[in-house]
């Protein structure tokens, strides 16, 4: 092997860019512009429409996607309860979390619109509900067996 070739050159290296076309920083412009700057647009505002949404409304949202999901956990905690192969229903409840978080996300990109906002945040929450259902059916089962339950669903 070469010797010479093993040996780095360590002087700097300038590049020299000459291209002639335009100045690294353009010099400063001392005349005002010719026009008037063009003003923005005014958001779009219709009438008779709020653009906010009521707190009953977005609670009934909520509830009401919520109610859904907490029945969807339930059937998919019994599902998985009583199945001897878990893995179908572990896969649909992964199918659930994944649909739940993408149509979330999807609704809450749609502009100017507060019900959409409601909805968004209800389906991302989702989950949570499904939790709950499935909680409720997982006191239900383990009283069964549990000597002490306060109201049948919380062993203690």
């Amino acid at each position: 092997m070469d010797r010479d070739l093993l040996i780095e050159d360590t002087q700097e290296f300038t590049p020299t860019w000459d291209t002639g076309e335009f100045d690294a920083q353009p010099q400063p412009v001392d005349e005002a512009p010719s026009e008037p700057l063009p003003v923005p647009a005014a958001p779009l505002v219709v009438p008779g429409r709020d653009l906010y949404l009521k707190r009953w409304h977005f609670v009934l949202v909520v509830a009401c996607v919520w109610a859904v999901a907490a029945a969807a956990g339930w059937g998919l905690y019994f599902w998985w309860y009583h199945s001897i192969d878990k893995t179908a229903s572990e896969f649909v409840v992964l199918v659930f979390l994944i649909l739940c978080t993408v149509v979330g996300l999807l609704v809450a990109m749609v502009p100017n619109r507060p019900i959409a906002s409601a909805v968004a945040i209800a389906f991302t929450s989702a989950p949570l509900a499904a939790t709950a259902g499935a909680a409720v059916l997982h006191g239900l089962y383990f009283c069964e067996w549990a000597t002490r339950c306060f109201v049948g669903l919380i062993p203690y």
